[in-house]
C-alpha cells in the first residue's frame, strides 16, 4: 500500500503518476544518454503542475498542503522515477524560511540542486541556485556565485557537480542553521524511497505472474515466491516508516526526529534491497540495460548516499530514545469520535470507582469488553467507537481482562453457533466462568491442518472423537476447547473436517505436559480416547468446520499500539550506558526501528479500518516483521548483557527467557515459511505450486 491512506492523497499520488507516463520520464532518461539537454525540461515541468510547492505556504504562492501531502507526490514521482531536481528543489523550499526563494520555487523560476556535502550536489548543474552545507549549516547560493565542477553520477536521472564557495559573498543569502541531513530531505526522500521499493516489487512480481520455467511460472516456485514475500516486508515497512516521518512532523520537533531517525534508518537499505531483489527476480532480462530495472536500482544507491550513513542515524535514533523519547500514537478522528466520547468516557470513570472484583461483570454487562461483537455481548462497534472506548478506559485506568483463547473460540461460536450455543458460552466467557483451549494442531499437522487426522464416529446423540492434539496452551487448566476433527474420511482435504466445543473434563482426555526449551511447560499433548461429544456442541455444519476455523466476524477487533517498543529493546536501551562495544548504539537503534516500524504497521490498519477502507497489506506483513523484530531484539539484548547473562540478576533472568521463550514466534500460528507463502498468493497473487 502506499503513503497515502485518504482518498485524496490516492487521488493526489494516482494524478502525480499519470502525469509523468505522460511526459515521458523513463523515455527522457534513457534519452539522457545521448542528449546531454534531455533532463533539462524537467524542474520546470514539476513546477507547472506545483508539485515543488505543494507543502510552501499560500502567501509564497505555494499549495498551503502538509508534509504528508508533499511525501505523497514526491513517493509517486519516485515510483514513476521523476528525473531532475522535484527532490531537492522541494526539499529546499521546506528548508529555508525565506520567502523569495520560496516565491521562485512556486512560480518555477527557481530550482536547487542539493547535497550533504559539497563533493556531491545533486543537480548542481542545472538548477538555479544550490544548496550546500557550511561550517554553520547550510546555505542557499545562486549558482553563478559559485563554481561548478561536474561529477559522475550511478544515478543516470540526476546529474551532480561539485560545488566550490570560497567565502560566501553574500550575508544575505537564505541559511539552515543545523548541521548535517536537513530533517526535511531525510522525509521526502524516503518517500522516494517508498515510491522506488513499490515499482520495484509491482515488476517482481507481475514478471514472476507471466515468466515460465520447467512447465509453470517462477512466482509459483517456492524460492520466488519468498523472495517477493520478504520484498513486500521491505517495501511495506519503508512505506510505514516514510509516512509516518512525514505524518510527525505535526507533533513537535522531539517526536519529528525520533519518527525521521527511523525512517533513515529503515528507508533508504530497503529500498536498496528491493531494487536488488527486483533484478534478482527478473534474472537475466533485468540486468539488461533495455529493461527499467536498472534505474531503479541506480536511483536507490545513489539517494542512500545523498542522505548519509544509515548506521550513524541508527546510532543516532538509540541516543534519542536513551532520554526517553518514544513516538506516541495519537488519532486524527475528523470529530467522528464526538458521538461517542462522552458516554464512553463517563462509563469508564463509572467502571473505575467499583471494587477490582467488580469492574469485569461490569465490562461484560455493558458490552466494553468486547465492544466489536454484536449485542448483546459487545457493542457492534465500528472501528472509531472500539478506538474512543479503548482510549476512555486507558485514561480511567481501567485494564480489561484478557480472555486469552477465548477472544478467538467465542467469536466463532457468535459467527457460526446456534442461538443456544451463544447464550451457553459467549456470556460465561465475558465474565470468566469459562476458560478455553484450543485443539487444532497435531503431530503431523501443524501448519498444515487440512492434514489433520483426529477422527470423529458418529454415535448415538453425538460423536466420538479419537486421536491426539498437539501444542494446547492452558488445556491443563481449560474448561472448554475448541477442536477440529475429521467427520469425512473420504472427503477433500479441506472438507470433511467439523468444528467441535468439547468439554476438557469428558472422560477419555488424557492431558500431558509438554515441555519446552525454555525449561518449563507451558503447552500440552491432548490424547482423546473415544471422548463423547453431544451434538448440541457441533458448532456450524457437518463437514463445513474448515470455513469457521479461517474466518472470524466481519467486524474485527481494532488497537492503537502502545509507545512501548517491546521488553528487548526497551531492556537494550538501558543497557547501552554499560556496554563499551562501540557497535552497540548501531545495533540497538536498528532494532528500535524495527520495532517502531512494526507499530506503524498497525497503526496504518486502523487507520484504514477508520476510513472505511478493507484491511491492507500491513496487517499480514506486521506478523512477519513483528517475529523478526521479537526474535532479533531479545537475540540482542543477550548480546549487550555479556557476562551478566551467566548470572540470575532479574534482568539476565528476563532476557533469557525471552531469547527462548521468542524462538515459538516463527513456528506458532503459522511458521515465517508458511506465512510468505500465504503473502505471495493471497497478497501479491503469486500462483500456487
Amino acid at each position: 500500500m502506499p503513503i497515502g491512506i485518504s482518498d485524496e492523497h490516492t487521488e493526489l499520488a494516482a494524478s502525480v503518476r499519470k502525469w509523468a507516463e505522460s511526459q515521458g520520464s523513463i523515455a527522457a532518461i534513457r534519452a539522457a544518454e545521448t542528449d546531454s539537454e534531455a533532463l533539462a525540461p524537467w524542474g520546470a515541468l514539476a513546477a507547472e503542475l506545483g508539485l515543488s510547492a505543494i507543502a510552501l505556504p499560500e502567501s509564497a504562492g505555494g499549495g498551503g498542503g502538509t508534509l504528508l501531502d508533499q511525501a505523497v507526490a514526491i513517493e509517486a514521482a519516485g515510483y514513476a522515477l521523476v528525473p531532475g531536481p522535484l527532490l531537492t528543489t522541494a526539499v529546499a523550499g521546506l528548508m529555508y524560511d525565506d520567502a523569495e526563494l520560496r516565491a521562485g520555487i512556486a512560480d518555477g523560476s527557481i530550482t536547487v540542486g542539493l547535497g550533504t556535502s559539497a563533493l556531491a550536489v545533486v543537480e548542481a548543474g542545472r538548477a538555479t541556485h544550490l544548496s550546500v552545507p557550511v561550517a554553520a549549516g547550510h546555505v542557499a547560493v545562486p549558482v553563478d556565485q559559485a563554481e561548478v565542477r561536474p561529477g559522475a553520477s550511478v544515478d543516470l536521472s540526476r546529474g551532480v557537480g561539485e560545488v566550490v564557495l570560497g567565502d560566501v559573498p553574500n550575508t544575505d543569502l537564505p541559511t539552515y542553521p543545523k548541521s548535517g541531513a536537513p530533517l526535511e530531505l531525510i522525509v521526502l526522500a524516503a518517500a522516494e524511497a517508498s515510491g522506488i521499493a513499490r515499482w520495484c516489487l509491482d515488476t517482481a512480481v507481475e514478471y514472476a505472474k507471466v515468466r515460465e520455467q520447467f512447465g509453470q511460472k517462477i512466482g509459483a516456485f517456492q524460492a520466488v515466491k519468498h523472495l517477493c514475500a520478504e520484498m513486500l516486508e521491505i517495501s511495506e515497512s519503508v512505506t510505514a516508516a516514510a509516512w509516518d516521518a512525514a505524518e510527525a512532523a505535526e507533533h513537535g520537533e522531539e517526536q519529528a526526529l525520533f519518527a525521521a531517525g527511523v525512517a533513515a534508518t529503515i528507508c533508504f537499505d530497503g529500498a536498496v534491497e528491493v531494487a536488488k531483489s527486483c533484478i534478482q527476480v527478473l534474472g537475466g532480462i533485468g540486468f539488461t540495460y533495455e529493461h527499467d530495472a536498472h534505474f531503479y536500482l541506480r536511483r536507490a544507491i545513489a539517494l542512500r548516499a545523498l542522505v548519509g550513513d544509515t548506521g550513524e542515524a541508527a546510532a543516532a535514533l538509540s541516543a534519542c530514545a536513551r532520554t526517553g523519547v518514544r513516538r506516541s500514537g495519537e488519532i486524527d478522528f475528523g470529530g467522528l469520535d464526538e458521538q461517542f466520547r462522552a458516554d464512553a468516557r463517563a462509563e469508564a470513570q463509572r467502571i473505575a470507582g467499583l471494587a477490582d472484583d467488580d469492574r469485569r461483570a461490569a465490562l461484560a454487562a455493558n458490552g466494553y469488553l468486547a465492544p466489536h461483537w454484536p449485542a448483546p455481548y459487545g457493542l457492534g462497534a465500528g472501528p472509531v467507537q472500539q478506538l474512543v472506548i479503548d482510549q476512555e478506559l486507558q485514561s480511567a485506568d481501567v485494564e480489561r481482562p484478557d480472555l486469552v483463547i477465548g477472544a478467538w473460540a467465542a467469536p466463532t461460536i457468535l459467527e457460526g453457533g446456534t442461538d443456544e450455543q451463544r447464550e451457553r458460552f459467549i456470556g460465561p466467557t465475558l465474565t470468566g466462568e469459562i476458560t478455553w483451549c484450543q485443539l487444532f494442531s497435531e503431530p503431523g499437522a501443524g501448519s498444515d491442518l487440512a492434514s489433520l487426522r483426529m477422527k470423529a464416529e458418529r454415535t448415538d446423540g453425538g460423536w466420538l472423537l479419537t486421536g491426539q492434539k498437539v501444542w494446547n496452551s492452558i488445556a491443563e487448566r481449560a474448561d472448554w476447547g475448541v477442536c477440529l476433527a475429521r467427520t469425512d474420511a473420504d472427503a477433500k482435504p479441506h472438507a470433511g473436517i467439523s468444528y467441535f466445543v468439547v468439554d476438557m473434563k469428558s472422560a477419555g482426555i488424557d492431558i500431558r505436559p509438554l515441555r519446552e526449551l525454555t525449561g518449563e511447560a507451558l503447552f500440552n499433548e491432548v490424547f482423546f480416547d473415544n471422548v463423547f461429544v453431544p451434538d448440541d456442541c457441533v458448532v456450524g455444519e457437518i463437514n463445513k468446520g474448515w470455513r469457521l476455523a479461517v474466518t472470524t466476524l466481519a467486524n474485527e477487533r481494532v488497537a492503537m499500539a502502545g509507545s512501548k517498543l517491546g521488553d528487548s529493546v526497551e531492556l537494550a536501551i538501558t543497557l547501552l550506558d554499560e556496554t563499551r562495544s562501540p557497535a552497540a548504539p548501531e545495533k540497538v537503534g536498528r532494532a528500535i526501528a524495527l520495532a517502531q516500524v512494526v507499530k506503524l504497521l498497525g497503526t496504518r490498519s486502523t487507520l484504514r479500518s477508520i476510513a472505511g477502507q478493507g484491511p491492507g497489506a500491513e496487517s499480514s506483513v506486521a506478523k512477519l516483521v513483528g517475529v523478526r523484530s521479537r526474535q532479533d531484539s531479545a537475540e540482542l539484548a543477550m548480546e549487550l548483557l555479556g557476562p551478566e547473562m551467566f548470572t540470575r540478576s532479574e534482568r539476565a533472568l528476563a532476557a533469557n527467557d525471552l531469547f527462548l521463550r521468542n524462538r515459538c514466534l516463527s513456528i506458532a500460528g503459522g511458521t515465517t515459511q508458511i506465512l510468505r507463502n500465504v503473502a505471495g498468493e493471497r497478497i501479491l497473487g503469486l500462483p500456487r505450486a
